[in-house]
């Protein structure tokens, strides 16, 4: 095959750039309670499962959003598509800041944002695949979903320093500013294409979304795909949600429960860089996904068993690193194996899969715990069992048709 060159653009690295700091302000919102859950509830006069709820929302929310914002997003573009989940995470980020003593109101104003976030997050694989070349896209992708990781570990660290300096609402107002602002800094450089495709049209030119859809509920390989993240994705959000009644019952304190989330989100950030790029390097998508799996698999058992701080620490990174660097690898490869289906719909597809879970997975480990102890280590043994399953199927998986292409 003859080698073609195509013309790529730097202001592929702008359009990046706004649409990280998008999404890393919208998670930022998300999980803005999480690490504050006590103070939280009691500066609102509610019970802790209450304040659960103000993220709990956005996974319910995802489930009836989540085609709906695909559909937008494929049938108008980035710029619209994107561009609302922008205008509702600013707006209702903003008006946040004013409702700080109103639960009810507040409550209202994340389920707002929530609408927002699958217009953001669903459009992932959509912007690699618009502005960057085939060998980049995992890379992309990469990028667009360690923005989200970025959000979260913000939020975990920032939110109790602010609050701790400045109180709740006064906290909740300088995230409505700075998600104003980064609502309008993605409004007014975002393009929606660049002037030439950065591929050739065979690796451009998307179907129809219904059309698509159905094309990918036909396809083996994808089905497989789905179950993978539903295990995967559902296990992140039970183990982070539950991380402090998973290692509370072992003997280790909150601030070592919470630190040992800290690093699993930090060894996601790290992940999410380094295996899309050794993915898009070697033109391979099953075996970064069978990786992950099995790294994934040695982090959660060393989190479930271990009785040392080290290894608690240790596991907890593993298991953040393959984990969350499976997500951007997996989504590019959803992307690829039902091509000409269109990206925002895989990738909705995927996630509305690991919001499912979490919601399960989250009660499920709640009401399977220990009635005496607390312990979590059976529901645990049985995530790993799971897990083991999805690796299974991964080795079933096929190779991406783009990875087999020669390298333009």
């Amino acid at each position: 095959m003859e080698s073609i060159n195509f013309k790529v653009y730097k202001y592929r690295w702008i359009m990046l750039s706004v649409y990280m700091f998008m999404v890393a302000v919208n998670q930022l919102l998300w999980i803005t309670f999480a690490p504050i859950t006590a103070e939280a509830a009691k500066y609102y006069n509610v019970s802790d499962l209450q304040i659960g709820i103000l993220s709990m929302c956005f996974m319910i929310v995802f489930i009836v959003v989540s085609f709906p914002a695909s559909w937008v997003i494929d049938t108008y573009g980035i710029r619209i598509g994107v561009g609302i989940g922008a205008i509702l995470t600013g707006v209702f980020g903003l008006l946040r800041g004013f409702v700080t003593t109103d639960y009810e109101l507040l409550l209202l104003t994340q389920i707002g944002i929530a609408i927002g976030q699958p217009f953001l997050i669903n459009a992932i694989t959509k912007l690699a695949a618009r502005w960057f070349p085939i060998e980049e896209r995992a890379t992309a992708s990469g990028f667009g979903t360690l923005a989200m990781y970025l959000g979260i570990l913000i939020a975990m660290l920032l939110t109790p320093i602010l609050t701790e300096s400045n109180g709740i609402n006064t906290m909740l107002y300088i995230y409505g500013i700075i998600s104003i602002i980064a609502a309008l800094i993605f409004l007014v450089f975002a393009k929606e294409h660049p002037p030439t495709a950065p591929c050739r049209p065979d690796q451009e030119e998307r179907s129809l979304v219904l059309d698509g859809l159905k094309n990918m509920l036909r396809n083996k390989n994808f089905y497989w795909l789905m179950f993978i993240f539903f295990i995967g994705l559902g296990i992140f959000n039970s183990v982070t949600t539950w991380i402090e009644a998973i290692l509370g019952p072992r003997g280790f304190s909150a601030t070592q429960a919470g630190i040992t989330g800290g690093l699993m989100i930090m060894g996601g950030i790290v992940g999410a860089i380094i295996m899309p790029v050794l993915s898009d390097f070697y033109r391979k998508r099953k075996l970064f996904i069978i990786l992950a799996l099995v790294g994934s698999i040695i982090g959660l058992a060393g989190l479930t068993f271990a009785s040392s701080y080290w290894m608690l620490l240790s596991s907890g990174a593993v298991l953040g690193f393959f984990l969350l660097s499976a997500g951007p690898i997996g989504f590019q490869y959803g992307a690829e194996i039902t091509f000409p289906a269109s990206e925002g719909t895989s990738n909705g597809l995927l996630l509305l899969m690991g919001q499912i879970s979490g919601i399960a997975f989250i009660f499920a480990m709640d009401s399977m715990k220990s009635s005496v102890t607390g312990s979590m280590t059976m529901p645990l043994i049985m995530l790993l069992g799971l897990m083991v399953l999805s690796l299974i199927l991964s080795t079933h998986l096929k190779e991406s048709p783009f990875m087999s292409d020669k390298k333009i």
